[in-house]
């Protein structure tokens, strides 16, 4: 099966879309790749690498990735998604640093007919995949219509 790039699965454009490309996904899951380097988003010079608590947005867009890949396997269309929160952040230390590629694989648990959804989240580095650098649940929320629901919420 070829991999559709991962900038086609995301409603990220730019600099924004932080992930490098989808590596596997299925109905439950999919792993992503982001390799960290001087001209990564929120790179540091002075640190040396990214914060790690960088690491909860790459989950989401994998998570969004996700929900993209499913969509076109339906023949539906990729649309905006809204991070709710997220339990148990944890991170094995405080940078992902230059030259270091990470794996972030992300695990459906729970996705309901209104649109909320709750995924396990890891990331690894590639070079010892069975090492986690950071893991965390996101629960988060996909309306069916995003400008309907941004409307009803702007006229609350």
């Amino acid at each position: 099966m070829t991999l559709p790039d991962i900038r086609t699965l995301v409603p990220h454009a730019g600099a924004m879309c932080l992930l490098d490309r989808v590596l596997a996904a299925d109905q439950a899951t999919l792993s992503a790749e982001v390799a960290i380097h001087g001209d990564s988003l929120f790179y540091s010079p002075s640190s040396g690498g990214v914060g790690s608590w960088v690491g909860i947005e790459y989950m989401a867009q994998a998570v969004a990735a996700h929900a993209g890949w499913l969509a076109r396997q339906n023949g539906g269309q990729v649309k905006a998604g809204f991070l709710l929160g997220s339990r148990r952040y944890s991170t094995a230390s405080a940078l992902f640093a230059e030259g270091q590629v990470l794996h972030i694989r992300v695990t459906m648990e729970m996705r309901a007919d209104n649109g909320l959804g709750a995924y396990e989240c890891s990331i690894a580095d590639a070079g010892n995949p069975g090492h986690n650098l950071a893991s965390a649940t996101l629960t988060l929320f996909q309306p069916d219509d995003v400008n309907a629901f941004l409307r009803g919420v702007s006229n609350e």
